[in-house]
């Protein structure tokens, strides 16, 4: 019993729930690539290994940035009652949970294809690497935005066992999309991340600033979906989901204020939930209907 509770307290370290914002991503890069390059759906059998793999990945990364950062979130007040810090667990028991973490992902890939193994090493590296940039670069939100830009890119990768144009368009959708909620994020931090000497857009810049950044991501973002409507054999349902997440983006962007983050999580975490599943689930009734 013991180890189960260890378990639930890693997978709510690792915000496990939150896997909602990358999966449905993940997802419509194995549908749009299946659908472009072979002309049909992915099987069941590739959903389920890129589920696995996306899984393994992400709990892997976010096991990986607690450990990393154990020292920094003791400090920080907003952090200090995490896993770690609290001492509701043990580091050497994390690290076990991010090796068996790796190793599922390595199983996965290995069960899509030869492509998807040989460009796991770099998606293991940006997942390690992220973890650091805030300690000497400003730019660690975009490192985020491409680790977790990533997925779909895998995605695609899982059902085709190549790249191309079209994927990497919506490898820079998402990882706009996320490195512009990042630097939302970071805000408020920025007090703390100063008097410590890390590094952050916000922190860099100031709040006011590090949103103005942010929306121009998110207008990347904006452009990059209305992209993928205009170059892929997605229809008019899509362009219905995309017109929803370009709302969805409006209103995010406009509840948080340099003068008002009271509704930051909202932004960060529910709505960003509802725009990934938007997103794949009005490409896929484009799909089917």
């Amino acid at each position: 019993m013991n180890v189960l509770r260890k378990i639930r307290i890693i997978l709510e370290m690792i915000k496990f729930e939150h896997t909602i914002f990358a999966l449905p991503f993940a997802y419509l890069g194995a549908v749009l690539g299946s659908m472009e390059v072979n002309g049909h759906l992915p099987t069941w059998e590739q959903i389920g290994w890129i589920t696995l793999a996306m899984v393994g990945a992400r709990s892997a990364a976010m096991a990986l940035n607690r450990l990393i950062d154990r020292r920094i979130d003791a400090k920080n007040p907003r952090t200090q009652n995490r896993a770690i810090p609290a001492g509701l667990v043990s580091v050497p028991f994390v690290w076990g949970f991010v090796i068996v973490s790796f190793l599922v992902l390595y199983v996965a890939a290995s069960q899509l294809n030869a492509l998807a193994v040989q460009l796991m090493p770099i998606a293991v590296f940006f997942l390690v690497f992220y973890s650091y940039t805030k300690r000497f670069t400003w730019l660690c939100h975009v490192v985020l935005g491409i680790s977790t830009g990533l997925g779909p890119l895998g995605g695609w990768v899982g059902t085709t066992g190549q790249i191309d144009g079209m994927a990497l368009l919506l490898f820079v959708t998402v990882a706009l999309w996320i490195g512009g909620f990042d630097v939302i994020y970071a805000c408020q931090d920025v007090q703390f991340d100063r008097k410590e000497g890390l590094y952050s857009i916000p922190a860099r810049f100031g709040i006011r600033k590090g949103l103005l950044i942010s929306s121009l991501m998110h207008v990347g973002t904006a452009l990059g979906l209305i992209g993928l409507l205009l170059i892929t054999h997605l229809d008019w349902w899509f362009g219905i989901g995309v017109l929803i997440a370009l709302a969805i983006l409006i209103y995010e962007h406009a509840i948080v204020s340099a003068d008002d983050l009271s509704r930051l999580n909202t932004a960060f975490f529910t709505m960003n939930g509802v725009l990934s599943v938007i997103v794949f689930v009005f490409a896929m009734m484009d799909v089917l209907l």
